[in-house]
């Protein structure tokens, strides 16, 4: 059965670093075998349809093909369109009311390990917060993503995994597409 998924590419088009068309970016989702493929602003937001099988190896492929063109990795956190909407209605920090502009979603790429999900524990660096479910981290950044100390990085380094986030805003313009609504 084919559905609607979304891909996030860690890395491209930031801060006039590792340059990736999106034309090109289609192009190779398309080669991959994905349909219906769209792109959201130029950082990576690749949404598309595949079947379950598909989809999973769509990660991989689309890796190889930018570092073998492009000459650099970009990492690609695959999350279906069921995973994204679940995301969204369970957001802990939406649901007390804290105003959507400061709030994030991470996505990683596998789900961490048990033992190192729970040593997370809470935010080291209020005002700044966060929740991990699954595969999903929930941020409030009243100050904004560029002062934090809650980056990718950091949760790379303590879930042994690669994570990649997008503003509240971003997030609803790609569910609106992952729901055929844009």
């Amino acid at each position: 059965m084919i559905s609607r998924h979304l891909a996030l590419l860690r890395g491209i088009n930031v801060g006039g670093k590792h340059k990736l068309p999106m034309k090109e970016l289609v192009a190779i989702f398309e080669a991959a075998g994905a349909k219906d493929v769209r792109t959201l602003i130029q950082s990576g937001n690749v949404v598309f349809a595949a079947d379950a099988k598909l989809a999973k190896r769509i990660p991989g492929l689309v890796e190889a093909e930018i570092q073998e063109r492009f000459g650099f990795p970009a990492p690609v956190v695959l999350c279906s369109a069921a995973e994204v909407a679940v995301a969204m209605d369970r957001s802990p920090f939406r649901s007390k009311g804290i105003s959507e502009d400061a709030l994030h979603l991470m996505f990683l790429k596998d789900a961490p390990d048990t033992a190192k999900a729970k040593a997370l524990g809470t935010s080291p660096f209020p005002p700044d917060g966060f929740v991990l479910q699954g595969r999903t981290i929930h941020l409030h950044l009243p100050n904004g993503v560029a002062d934090t100390k809650l980056t990718n990085a950091w949760f790379d380094s303590r879930l042994n995994t690669v994570c990649t986030g997008r503003n509240w805003r971003t997030m609803t313009k790609l569910r609106a597409l992952l729901e055929g609504q844009a």
